[in-house]
């Protein structure tokens, strides 16, 4: 049994049976070959939920810092940790080395592996649905791997028992995956990268029935954009707009 194995067994029958949790659409995972599950991001607990409730292994990027083993005891064992289960650095300075950090995502969706990401990039200020960055698309047109969307609901923490954050009855829900494998290869063309995302978070808010906020979450958290604006963002839906032409090749 692999590390992530050993650990998902009482991770599993704490969220089933400790917070009560459920999935539904499950079946709608591939069950081989690379696949990217695209969730909202609402709560701390998001980032157990879904890995512990699906078959197959889940591999989160993490922020790479988190991997360095030059910072004392405490991060060398959680370094440690997020390498044994099969977790993949992820460069979060932004721009160009943002971009530039996917590699190891993407090569882990290169081997067949289901990766996990959250498109808004930090958890919802205030429960609404924001922005995806576009990430997603870059992930899905340079390796053609199919995007499960995932709506995660009532995963709001209400307290504390016996120290562990707690979560009550939270949801679930798989939709069907969404291919752009048409488009592979156009992951630097900025229209069909925002389209991509766009559509990915369309599909995560059918699932979720979350009201769409078109700015990104983190301009709300840091304070450069005031509630106000964010509310004149409100929008019925992400992008909307017709599907860019896909290369000719890519129909061949």
């Amino acid at each position: 049994m692999s590390w992530y194995g050993f650990f998902k067994v009482p991770f599993r029958q704490f969220v089933k049976h400790g917070y009560k949790a459920t999935i539904t659409g499950a079946e709608n995972i591939p069950r081989t070959g690379g696949v990217i599950l695209a969730s909202n991001h609402v709560s701390s607990a998001d980032t157990f939920l879904t890995p512990a409730l699906i078959d197959r292994q889940v591999t989160l990027p993490v922020k790479a810092e988190a991997f360095r083993r030059d910072q004392g005891l405490v991060w060398g064992v959680i370094g440690w940790f997020l390498k044994a289960v099969g977790m993949v650095p992820l460069d979060r300075t932004g721009g160009r080395a943002a971009l530039d950090g996917l590699g190891p995502v993407i090569e882990a969706l290169k081997e067949g592996r289901v990766v996990g990401i959250y498109p808004e990039g930090t958890r919802s200020p205030d429960g609404r649905l924001y922005q995806g960055r576009t990430g997603v698309a870059r992930l899905a047109l340079s390796t053609g791997a199919p995007v499960v969307p995932v709506g995660i609901l009532d995963a709001k923490i209400t307290g504390k028992k016996l120290g562990i954050p707690w979560v009550e009855r939270p949801r679930i829900v798989v939709g069907k995956p969404l291919d752009f494998s048409a488009w592979k290869g156009m992951e630097e063309d900025r229209a069909v990268g925002r389209w991509v995302t766009d559509e990915v978070m369309a599909a995560i808010q059918q699932l979720t029935g979350q009201t769409y906020v078109q700015a990104y979450a983190s301009s709300v958290k840091s304070g450069s954009m005031d509630a106000a604006e964010a509310d004149r963002r409100v929008r019925e839906r992400p992008g909307g707009g017709p599907a860019p032409q896909a290369p000719p090749t890519a129909s061949a």
